[in-house]
């Protein structure tokens, strides 16, 4: 696969790669957070189970960003790649292997699954940091926006990729779960090709070899922004892309591969938002751009809680797609420059820290609600944060909008 297409003016070519790993690990995402429910409720697991194994693999993600952040200063961001390469090729084989609920827990908690439709593992900071050193000024916005939409866009088709197990079930005459366990070995697969992809990344120049800095003189400004942050990411893990498959499947019974084409379409609006947010922020201010689409955004999931057609609830979640997702890109440049160079890698972890620590105990609360028959409330405590979250930080920063 080649996505120079996708390298905006003005980045270097060493951001290539990491366009093209992204992209691969958002394919296999996109089907494992649809497919994931459905392997579990196969294997005779349940509704809070579903949720648990959802929050293992999220506090799983948190605490190796943790260690990146804290230790990951030591060795050079490319070596770690290819470490996070190899555990992603022993997570999908090992899934794909195991049966029973503590083997499943300990592999969600150890490796890399994403049951949601952002990127949550360990992979992110360190490509942040690889991506910061290929572009300048608006062309780290862009290229940060590009780096999105490569992994909206190929989460979509992940997706859609969810039908694959009734195909290979019918074709190979094989059981619905062996055809389950086949996209699990897949996942491993990609990891594989991750990690031969990533051994292509450029060396560092002789000026970039000293290893990353932990957190320093920009300490301050990153842990107010995670503690923000983390508000916004609790009430997303209510919602994961693992719980609303679960709630289309409770609430209206749809098909696995309904399923699947419904996150097809609503990849693709969240890619297109990644190439609005940045000339839209360029109008109206990074600030303006993150508060004034995550408001309608959440009004959208909490109607969609309450209306009982399908057709209209689907709409009402693919506006949520086109809306919800625009402030990441400018989010991420915006952490990436008011950092030194050498606290990128420390500072993109302690950054998702919170985020990660909040998202991971939410799907196991979002799960318990469903379990109790509660199908709404997930969707409108979700809103309800979110919109709080997203007056917090319009209050918090509202005067210095214009370095936002």
């Amino acid at each position: 696969m080649t996505l120079r297409w996708l390298l905006p003016h003005g980045a270097h070519e060493s951001a290539l790669p990491l366009l093209e790993g992204r992209a691969l690990r958002a394919f296999a995402d996109g089907y494992v957070a649809v497919l994931l429910p459905a392997y579990l409720i196969a294997l005779g697991l349940g509704t809070w189970e579903v949720g648990l194994l959802a929050t293992a693999t999220l506090l799983g993600s948190a605490l190796a960003t943790i260690a990146v952040g804290a230790w990951g200063h030591k060795f050079h961001h490319g070596s770690l790649l290819l470490w996070a390469a190899l555990l992603m090729a022993a997570t999908g084989f090992a899934f794909a292997a195991s049966s029973s609920f503590w083997p499943l827990l300990l592999v969600a908690f150890v490796g890399t699954l994403n049951p949601s439709s952002g990127d949550v593992s360990l992979f992110l900071p360190l490509e942040h940091a690889r991506i910061a050193e290929a572009a300048d000024g608006e062309a780290r916005t862009d290229l940060f926006a590009r780096y999105s939409l490569s992994g909206s866009l190929l989460s979509a088709v992940g997706a859609l990729a969810a039908a694959l197990p009734s195909a290979i079930s019918s074709w190979a005459d094989i059981s619905p779960l062996a055809a389950l366990r086949c996209m699990f070995i897949l996942y491993g697969l990609i990891g594989c090709a991750v990690w031969l992809l990533y051994r292509h990344l450029p060396k560092p120049h002789k000026e970039e070899r000293k290893a990353p800095t932990p957190l320093g003189p920009s300490r301050a400004i990153v842990v107010r922004l995670a503690m923000l942050f983390s508000v916004d990411s609790f009430a997303g893990g209510l919602v994961v892309n693992a719980l609303m498959a679960l709630w289309l499947f409770e609430r209206f019974g749809m098909s696995v591969t309904s399923a699947g084409q419904f996150f097809f379409w609503s990849g693709l609006c969240s890619a297109a938002s990644q190439l609005a947010a940045p000339r839209l922020a360029k109008r109206i201010g990074l600030l303006n751009t993150m508060v004034f689409t995550h408001i309608p955004a959440s009004i959208c999931l909490m109607a969609a809680a309450f209306v009982a057609n399908l057709h209209l609830v689907l709409a009402l979640l693919i506006i949520r797609s086109l809306l919800s997702q625009m402030d990441v890109p400018a989010r991420s440049a915006f952490v990436m420059s008011v950092v030194t160079p050498a606290e990128r890698a420390a500072a993109a972890s302690f950054t998702l820290v919170p985020k990660s620590l909040a998202s991971a105990a939410a799907p196991t609360v979002g799960g318990a609600l469903f379990a109790a028959g509660l199908l709404a409330a997930p969707l409108v405590a979700c809103g309800v944060l979110k919109i709080s979250y997203d007056l917090a930080i319009w209050r918090a920063f509202r005067p210095s909008q214009q370095t936002f």
